[in-house]
């Protein structure tokens, strides 16, 4: 599984680089903080390929990075070879880029 830093994608965002941000957390996750990106909950990212994209850069996030790991994974598995997994998720976000976010 491929990882991309919080780092990496501060500098993405900074540089408006053409990828697709995928935050598949709850809906009540995203109530308490987000970074932006497309809201596709894991429940249900295996019924929206068509979502996905399959030619740009996907940046997949979870709160640690445990379930987007898992996520990219099973992404992988139907042939997506461009998912990455943001390393430590929203969390680490929290920590290294903008600690004005609520840690949950």
């Amino acid at each position: 599984m491929k990882e991309i830093s919080v780092s990496e994608l501060k500098k993405f965002k900074d540089i408006a680089f053409d990828f697709q941000l995928i935050d598949i957390r709850e809906e009540f996750e995203l109530e308490i903080c987000e970074i932006g990106g497309d809201n596709i909950i894991m429940s249900e990212i295996m019924d929206n390929f068509d979502k996905i994209s399959k030619t740009k850069q996907v940046i997949i996030y979870c709160k640690n990075g445990l379930r987007s790991g898992a996520v990219c994974q099973a992404l992988e598995k139907e042939g997506y070879t461009n998912v990455y997994n943001l390393k430590g998720g929203i969390i680490e976000w929290a920590k290294e880029i903008d600690n004005s976010l609520t840690k949950y």
